[in-house]
């Protein structure tokens, strides 16, 4: 068979495979919704019986988001993706130096139009295609239903003039990681803003990447985080 022959039946062979992945049927994750069992929230309401100062997470301003690239010798046969959360929950306790986040992964959203426009993806994948992908994503990828979170335990903050460099330890996949995150914070009286990006691995969590075709189509293991998250003061 001609090397001309051979790719043309290798891409046709990828793209049975991936209509016979679209037209499979889309396995649903349910949100859970009581927060993780280990979510300290005793430790954030005992300090407000304290008088302490607490700010808790407001989702609907606060915004996670991840880069997923597309790899493999036939990657233009696939798409790169945007996977958001706007379900950041949580404190932050400035006094203390500590926060804590969780997000339920089944409220995961992929491929907003805007949120792709940002990354510089110039393409949009159909809806199908989504919904597809975070089918996928949630169940054979994450296995949301046996780690329905994503946790976030910060620790130590060495902050100077607005730059701070952030001990995060990341639970995902029911494993930990302690990953150093540069980052930026304005802090108020009632709001504090904390925003910054960083790079991590899926292996880094267990988690194997996609693949198909013996990784002829396949996910970076390489991924880009950045994040926005803003903070209320609580009321007593």
């Amino acid at each position: 068979m001609s090397l001309h022959l051979h790719r043309a039946a290798l891409a046709a062979a990828s793209l049975f495979v991936l209509l016979l992945a679209a037209c499979a049927e889309l396995l649903r994750v349910e949100a859970p919704v009581a927060p993780p069992a280990e979510f300290p929230e005793g430790y954030y309401q005992q300090a407000l019986k304290q008088g302490k100062p607490v700010y808790r997470a407001d989702p609907a301003e606060s915004l996670v988001v991840i880069e997923v690239r597309r790899g493999g010798s036939l990657a233009r046969l696939g798409h790169d993706h945007v996977v958001a959360s706007h379900d950041v929950t949580g404190y932050v306790a400035p006094g203390e130096g500590r926060a804590d986040l969780y997000a339920a992964l089944a409220r995961l959203v992929v491929d907003e139009p805007a949120l792709r426009k940002e990354a510089g993806f110039d393409t949009q994948p159909t809806e199908s295609d989504i919904e597809g992908t975070r089918s996928n994503m949630l169940n054979h990828v994450l296995e949301a239903e046996k780690f329905p979170f994503a946790v976030i335990g910060v620790k130590d903050v060495d902050a100077k003039q607005g730059k701070a460099t952030l001990a995060v330890a990341v639970t995902l996949h029911g494993v930990t990681r302690t990953l150093q995150v540069p980052a930026e914070v304005q802090a108020d009286a009632q709001t504090i803003l904390v925003s910054g990006r960083f790079a991590f691995n899926q292996s880094d969590f267990g988690i194997t990447p996609y693949s198909l075709l013996g990784g002829a189509i396949a996910v970076k293991d390489g991924l880009e985080l950045r994040f926005r998250i803003r903070a209320r003061r609580a009321a007593p």
